[in-house]
């Protein structure tokens, strides 16, 4: 199982990504845990100063704006 963790305040887009992320996990037929972390102390302790950001398996992977579902696909295949 993938564990995953969407950075950010709650936004539009970071439910967005959260979405994304669970419709590519679904298409690869992958089991994931997806996590909002909403504390910005959290959030900062990734690094992370633009939202939404995107750890999977403990690595930052994105941070910025609504990632591309095929760059979410690939993350999770990783």
């Amino acid at each position: 199982m993938k564990d995953v963790k969407v950075l950010g305040p709650g936004c539009s887009r970071c439910q967005a990504t959260a979405d994304m992320v669970r419709t590519e996990a679904e298409k690869l037929g992958l089991d994931v845990k997806v996590e909002k972390v909403t504390d910005y102390a959290a959030i900062a302790g990734y690094g992370i100063v633009s939202t939404p950001g995107l750890v999977i398996d403990g690595k930052v992977v994105h941070a910025g704006g609504l990632p591309k579902p095929e760059d979410v696909s690939r993350w999770l295949s990783e």
